[in-house]
């Protein structure tokens, strides 16, 4: 089934005019579990105007006519790392101008899948401030970006990027900046990756599976820096997402009042308790554990000392996670976790890994568009097709209740009121 685009006066440029409206056969609009048919979704510049029922053209609108097509809101991830991939992983030869390359490229294909949002947690900062801006000025086409800088943890922990490497290497300030012995020095660093342009923080409160030698199992922020951490990133108005594997690392960061938890993969009763009681969000991070584990089961020894059997161990549970605290009435929102060893760009495969986990398809559809919307604090910009929101818009000619896949094969993508994607082919930008 192809998507077609019938416009009315229509310009020659893949920008759209200021006043369009879309007919959609069938309408996810990010909040409801129902779905909607035959609606009129009205655009006005880069924002939703009105949402009508029946196809109406109001006088000199261009028509994008999706009246075959299910249309949903832009699709959320909330846990990216925006500047991986590439043949380079290696920190001592890649450098930060491959990087930048890599992300340009990258931009592009989570964008033609479908993903108007991204948070990117962990990564070379400047990049990702660059990276933002030239999306922003509409240099190069990609997500919306809110991006954290380098993730905060201890001394040899799961963000220390001097773990497994000669230490007579010099560390430059990027690389010291992760790294947080005692709240003072956590305050410190939250307080200056704000300055530099973070908006969310994340944190290492356990060790981790794609690092060297240290425990996933084991709590490695201290109570006090935790809290060191939670409480100044709060009062700068930024959220905080916490990487977190075992039990005590998970209720301790709960506790703290992190906005997130990341994988989650031995929680338990008690932690979802928690996290119901405290509005904690879990974020399983599906995409991560399948693609470290294929790495792990068929190359390990292409992963750094101690990587693959850490990823045999843990990654498996992840899975029963993700559905346990579905069940247990906690929020799940979508994130990926890509960690490059596959091409970025097939972020939708979180929501296949979540609908085998056991999750519904409804349920994961909501997880990548209202619940992340949530979750960013950005509920009233993206994440929905609702009045006022930004036109961030994707359409799959099948039924992804049906089958979920159906969201791997996104036809069309208009962000912000802009087609970047019609009938399945990116559009040449201006």
């Amino acid at each position: 089934m192809t998507i077609a685009i019938a416009v009315v006066a229509m310009a020659a440029s893949p920008g759209l005019a200021n006043d369009v409206v879309i007919h959609a056969g069938t309408m996810f609009d990010g909040v409801s579990k129902k779905p909607r048919t035959k609606v009129s979704i009205l655009v006005k510049n880069d924002r939703i105007l009105a949402v009508q029922e029946g196809f109406v053209t109001p006088a000199g609108a261009e028509v994008i006519d999706l009246s075959t097509s299910t249309v949903l809101p832009g699709f959320i991830d909330v846990h990216n790392h925006l500047t991986g991939g590439g043949q380079r992983r290696d920190r001592l030869r890649g450098t930060q101008e491959q990087q930048s390359f890599q992300s340009v490229w990258n931009m592009r294909e989570i964008l033609k899948g479908g993903f108007t949002s991204v948070r990117d947690l962990g990564g070379n900062i400047d990049v990702l401030a660059a990276l933002t801006g030239a999306i922003n000025d509409g240099l190069i086409p990609g997500p919306r970006i809110i991006f954290a800088g380098s993730g905060l943890g201890p001394t040899g922990g799961h963000s220390d990027p001097s773990n497994g490497i000669d230490p007579r290497w010099q560390r430059s300030d990027n690389w010291k900046l992760s790294v947080v012995d005692g709240p003072t020095e956590a305050t410190r660093a939250v307080r200056e990756l704000r300055k530099r342009g973070a908006r969310v923080i994340k944190i290492h409160s356990s060790g981790g599976v794609a690092s060297v030698g240290d425990d996933p199992n084991l709590q490695l922020l201290s109570n006090d820096e935790l809290k060191a951490i939670v409480d100044t990133a709060h009062s700068l108005g930024m959220k905080v997402a916490s990487h977190a594997h075992g039990k005590a690392g998970i209720d301790a960061a709960i506790r703290a009042g992190v906005d997130s938890i990341e994988h989650g993969t031995y929680a338990d009763a008690e932690t979802y308790r928690l996290m119901k009681e405290r509005g904690t969000f879990m974020v399983p991070t599906l995409f991560a554990g399948r693609e470290i584990y294929e790495v792990a089961m068929t190359k390990p020894d292409s992963l750094p000392p101690t990587v693959a059997d850490k990823a045999i161990a843990v990654t498996p549970t992840m899975r029963a996670n993700a559905v346990n605290a579905y069940r247990a009435g906690v929020k799940i929102a979508l994130g990926t976790d890509q960690l490059g060893y596959r091409p970025l760009g097939q972020n939708a495969h979180e929501f296949e890994y979540m609908v085998e986990a056991g999750i519904p398809p409804i349920d994961a559809i909501l997880a990548g568009t209202g619940n992340a919307a949530e979750l960013l604090g950005q509920e009233g910009d993206v994440g929905s097709i609702r009045t006022g929101r930004y036109a961030d818009i994707v359409a799959v000619s099948g039924d992804p209740l049906n089958d979920i896949k159906e969201l791997e094969r996104v036809q069309f993508v208009m962000k912000g009121g802009k087609v970047y994607k019609a009938e399945g082919k990116m559009l040449a930008q201006d």
